[in-house]
């Protein structure tokens, strides 16, 4: 797309199914037939005096007409969350980390890591993404264990790009878990984490900033992805994203180089690119981000693919702007990656792909009943985690201060009040609050919380759940 050309984008949006994929499914490709064979043929004699013979250039089979016209195929996942085997033993304070955290199936982590990189190699993408996060707090044994598995999807011939999220690098919260404690673990440097994931995008990038993790690979001749480093870690951990001057810079530098040589460019961070999340802005977006958006739009890019919020979510900027995809988190039910098709027309096609945990662990001969009853395990569990989310945060409440008032729950309000919450976020964690919304507002939880408005910051949450659940966000189309 040339700079400065006007782009018009159509969005489809389809109601996806419960399973997984709500628009028509692209990885079920229509058979074709081998090439015919060619033979060689004499021509007509120009003259009979002077016979000549020749071939006729056979014309493009169905298979390489439609290889001509395909585009890419990408797979992005975000959020994994990995923690070593060897950093737990599944004791007391491991249950409650995962009982009362945010929605992460850490006790299944490695099984739906394994499960997942076995569906890419089997569906066999262009490239297989990481978007940051790949460990739960940054332990170095987690990022190890995770590229020796990320090597297996190299060895299948699927490249592997990588960038860091807020969680993998200088964490001070790595840690194990033994019995009812939990110790400190090591760490990683930004340093470390280019060596251990070399070859995962950095060793065959195109180009390289030199003030971040950054970088810009090619994917064929049209096609090129800019992986944005947006976490600082420098000289301190923190929460929320930024990108610095000189890396700026250097983005604008290769929005020019693309442009100059034709290419189409995806760029993909960790942190979001616009407020995807009204109540959390400054943990969730890029600090002045629309330094970023001008730079991007200014160059008629299209589309931004992103993670950190673990929910999944789309939106346009101003309605006509850039769009921003934000993939859920692996481990978080319904536990789900995104799927991205790139066309040479330069349309694409995004949509979500559940993890089949079911099929996987018969595969593999598990005996585990919550594997092998991954979809009837997974929601109710993630509902449970949500149900302790809201009551952790309501079970102090008896002298809570409410503008010039007092709230005073029961353990009747706070048992329907943290349903209503469970039920709404395990739905937009997945990008299906659409789904539950009416229902949930009729509720005599949801009641509750509107008359006690409490407390105050989950009841902004539930009221953007609300007010945001007007689509399904799995699916995504432009032509």
């Amino acid at each position: 797309m040339r700079k400065g050309a006007a782009a018009a984008a159509v969005i489809v949006v389809a109601a996806a199914a419960a399973t997984g994929c709500g628009v028509k499914t692209v990885s079920q490709e229509t058979e074709t037939a081998p090439p015919a064979e060619t033979t060689q043929e004499e021509t007509e004699p120009v003259r009979p005096s002077e016979p000549e013979t020749g071939t006729i250039s056979p014309l493009p089979s169905q298979e390489e007409e439609e290889e001509e016209k395909k585009g890419k195929r990408i797979i992005l996942m975000t959020d994994i969350h990995y923690l070593s085997p060897s950093l737990t033993d599944g004791g007391e304070a491991f249950t409650r980390m995962v009982e009362h955290g945010d929605g992460k199936l850490v006790n299944y982590v490695e099984e739906i890591t394994d499960a997942a990189l076995d569906e890419v190699v089997n569906q066999e993408p262009d490239v297989l993404i990481l978007s940051g996060d790949l460990t739960l707090e940054g332990e170095k044994e987690s990022h190890r264990g995770l590229a020796k598995k990320l090597r297996r999807v190299e060895d299948a011939g699927i490249p592997v790009a990588v960038i860091p999220g807020n969680h993998d690098i200088n964490n001070p919260s790595a840690a194990g878990y033994e019995g009812d404690g939990i110790y400190p673990a090591e760490n990683i440097t930004a340093e470390d984490f280019e060596k251990i994931y070399w070859e995962f995008g950095y060793e065959e990038s195109y180009s390289r900033d030199s003030f971040s993790l950054s970088y810009t690979y090619d994917l064929d001749d049209q096609y090129r992805l800019m992986m944005l480093d947006t976490c600082q870690y420098d000289p301190v951990n923190r929460v929320g994203g930024m990108i610095d001057t000189e890396t700026y810079d250097w983005i604008e530098q290769q929005l020019e180089e693309a442009f100059e040589d034709g290419k189409t460019l995806l760029p993909v961070a960790h942190h979001n690119l616009l407020d995807q999340s009204q109540i959390y802005v400054g943990d969730c977006t890029i600090e002045h981000s629309s330094r970023l958006i001008d730079l991007l739009e200014d160059y008629d890019t299209d589309l931004f693919m992103s993670g950190h919020l673990h929910v999944q979510h789309w939106m346009q900027h101003d309605d006509i702007g850039i769009y921003e995809v934000v993939t859920s988190s692996l481990s978080t039910p319904p536990c789900q990656y995104g799927v991205l098709d790139l066309e040479k027309d330069g349309s694409f096609r995004y949509w979500t792909q559940s993890v089949d945990m079911e099929s996987w662990a018969r595969k593999n001969g598990l005996q585990d009943e919550n594997l092998l009853n991954f979809k009837t395990y997974s929601p109710p569990t993630l509902n449970r985690i949500f149900y302790n989310q809201a009551y952790d945060a309501m079970k102090d409440s008896r002298e809570e201060e409410k503008g010039s008032l007092y709230v005073k729950l029961t353990e009747e309000q706070k048992d329907a009040m943290s349903q209503v919450y469970a039920d709404l976020n395990a739905a937009c964690y997945g990008g299906r609050a659409v789904d539950v919304v009416d229902e949930a507002v009729k509720s005599e939880g949801f009641a509750m919380w509107e008359e006690c408005c409490y407390p105050p910051l989950l009841f902004q949450y539930l009221e953007y759940i609300v007010s945001d659940a007007v689509r399904d966000y799995n699916t995504l189309e432009s032509y």
